[in-house]
């Protein structure tokens, strides 16, 4: 397949999430695409996160930083200009699972020609000695992926800790004291002197010698298109930061290889009335799809087991078993 990559010098987080969701939307599927691009001082929440239970709004406001949801799941990032972010747009192959290795070799291959050794480590995330500099997420749609993943060159990483509210249960899991403490930039493994702008075309570089192609310049309609569905969506806050569900339970999880999932629920004459879920998951399909097929169905055990018969929750939830779906909503996996 046919590559087209874009080199953009736009920073503002709202407009590049919306130039990335136009790429995917509406540009030939007949063609790959490349992105290569930077935020200036912006939170990017995950698609299934409640915003305000991610972010230090306090530190937020006074510091300028702008607060934009992505169309992926998995965790909120923080962007300044000492990052550089890249995306793949292309055909899916096999939607059955999430292949996230695929789309981070490239980074992995550009740091070792500057003698720097990388690792894709656990379900996300690259590594450089042990601390993560990448975080990647992925969104499927109609038989295309979209793959976008964070480079922390030399961003500045005190920010991170008091910007975003750290999750205290995975940091007690993991045993990490600290977000700074697990987390690096990559310009220390690199020679010195060399700046963002020579790695950022290293990186361009060496996706071109994988997969030769050329550059796509947006038309003064692609540019149209992208400033409508900024105004739209990424700038509206309802899109951004939206209310957290409406809910008489909630069902709270961290699960290993999936992330943390919340069950937000409203009972009724001990069926369910309402469900709606948060969270750092990915997803392969909308879990809004499922709390559709659940609505109605009596919130114990043998009632839910007959409702997803036939159901994969692996799908909804990546790396979260029936089983362990169960446990959730029952409160056996309740923390």
């Amino acid at each position: 397949m046919e590559l087209a990559y874009l080199d953009l010098a736009c920073t503002d987080p709202s407009r590049n999430l919306a130039m990335e969701q136009h790429v995917f939307d509406a540009l030939p599927r007949s063609r790959a695409y490349f992105m290569l691009w930077q935020n200036d001082n912006a939170i990017i929440i995950g698609k299934h996160q409640n915003t305000l239970a991610e972010i230090n709004e306090a530190y937020v406001n006074a510091h300028g930083i702008r607060v934009v949801r992505r169309l992926s799941g998995g965790g909120a990032v923080y962007h300044d200009l000492g990052n550089l972010n890249f995306t793949f747009i292309t055909d899916a192959g096999d939607t059955a699972k999430l292949d996230f290795s695929l789309f981070c070799r490239p980074v992995v291959r550009t740091l070792e020609q500057f003698g720097a050794h990388a690792e894709v480590n656990g379900r996300n995330d690259i590594t450089i000695d042990g601390k993560k500099f990448s975080g990647n997420s992925q969104y499927l749609r109609q038989g295309r992926v979209m793959h976008h993943g964070t480079i922390l060159f030399d961003s500045d990483l005190s920010v991170v800790s008091e910007a975003l509210r750290v999750d205290e249960q995975k940091i007690r899991a993991k045993g990490i004291r600290s977000v700074r403490s697990r987390v690096t930039n990559i310009r220390p493994f690199l020679p010195e002197g060399c700046t963002l702008a020579e790695f950022r075309a290293a990186l361009l570089q060496n996706v071109l010698r994988e997969t030769p192609g050329s550059e796509y310049v947006p038309t003064a309609e692609d540019d149209a298109a992208v400033d409508a569905l900024c105004a739209e969506r990424y700038l509206s806050y309802d899109w951004n930061y939206g209310a957290s569900p409406e809910c008489t339970l909630l069902r709270r999880a961290r699960v290993e290889g999936c992330g943390t999932v919340e069950a937000y629920l409203t009972v009724e004459h001990g069926a369910i009335a309402k469900l709606a879920f948060r969270g750092d998951f990915f997803s392969i399909d909308e879990p809004e799809a499922l709390a559709e097929r659940l609505t109605g169905v009596r919130l114990e055990e043998e009632a839910l087991t007959e409702a997803l018969r036939g159901t994969e929750v692996s799908r909804y939830f990546t790396g979260l078993t029936n089983e362990a779906f169960l446990a959730l909503l029952t409160g056996a996996l309740d923390s």
